[in-house]
């Protein structure tokens, strides 16, 4: 086999089909240069099993993630989230969600007495929450419990408006071509319009006025004046505030990620607390 004839992301990422990122490639109409496949399914790594994430009510209610009490707790606090509407006091059932905590809001255990009375009907188990906070708020790591809830219920309303969305097993999207077929569109799109591009300069340098305003990119003794710049941050590595580290991994393998259901398009989310981390993991496949 030739090594044209397979191609390799090595960074893997999916997005929500419902997120800014997608809004924004569709109000630029970049969308017609580009095919998206949606993921097939989502799946969470719990006590050595990997177990799906529901997507349908069917799911939901088969699901061995939840008993069958805490289901029905569940099902109250997500349709809490699902009716909640931040211009509208009505939903908030007298919860400030700038002022709660997500912990607070979701577990309800802790807090002032009026508090507890108030939310007592979400009172959900820690593998629950642990489940909700990671698998579908898509937090990856604990900090988020102490913080205002309502950026928590915001990322949970777009985990099911992005499911909803195509009503595919998962809530993610991905370009079939990889994350490459992104900045080719935006060129295709640039050409229409009187744009171009140069491939393979050396030595790029980004150019700033007196007051520290991106002017232009130098290249071989020639500048680009321009007022924005989108680069890699090595481009500006003297403005750059290193805030953690991602490590990856690029596997080849000769079949789906076991436990998928064989699933061409995957996303397996290891939370933190199942393998003794500080943070997540992440095992996304793709097969086109």
């Amino acid at each position: 086999m030739f090594y044209d004839e397979f191609m390799l992301n090595f960074v893997s990422q999916f997005m929500m089909a419902n997120g800014s990122l997608v809004r924004i490639l569709i109000h630029t109409g970049v969308t017609k240069y580009l095919n998206f496949k949606a993921v097939d399914g989502s799946y969470v790594y719990k006590k050595k099993k990997i177990y799906k994430v529901p997507a349908t009510d069917v799911e939901a209610l088969k699901s061995p993630l939840m008993g069958l009490f805490e289901k029905r707790r569940a099902r109250k606090f997500f349709i809490y989230v699902q009716d909640y509407d931040e211009n509208d006091p009505k939903s908030h059932e007298k919860l400030d969600l700038n002022k709660v905590t997500a912990k607070e809001l979701i577990s309800c255990f802790t807090g002032p007495v009026l508090l507890i009375f108030q939310c007592r009907k979400y009172g959900l188990e820690d593998d629950t929450i642990d489940f909700i906070g990671h698998a579908l708020a898509l937090h990856n790591e604990d900090s988020y419990l102490a913080q205002p809830a309502l950026n928590f219920v915001k990322r949970m309303k777009l985990y099911a408006e992005s499911l909803a969305r195509f009503q595919g097993g998962s809530p993610y999207i991905y370009p079939l071509y990889g994350l490459g077929e992104l900045p080719q569109a935006f060129a295709r799109l640039s050409a229409v319009y009187g744009g171009t591009y140069m491939l393979n300069k050396p030595e790029c340098k980004v150019e700033f006025d007196g007051d520290g305003k991106v002017i232009g990119v130098t290249s071989e003794g020639e500048t680009a004046k321009c007022n924005k710049v989108v680069c890699d941050p090595s481009y500006l590595s003297d403005k750059v505030k290193k805030v953690g580290k991602v490590a990856r991994a690029v596997c080849v393998m000769s079949h789906p990620i076991p436990d998928t259901n064989d699933s061409h398009s995957a996303q397996v989310i290891l939370p933190q607390k199942q393998l003794g981390r500080k943070s997540d993991m992440y095992a996304a496949n793709s097969l086109n």
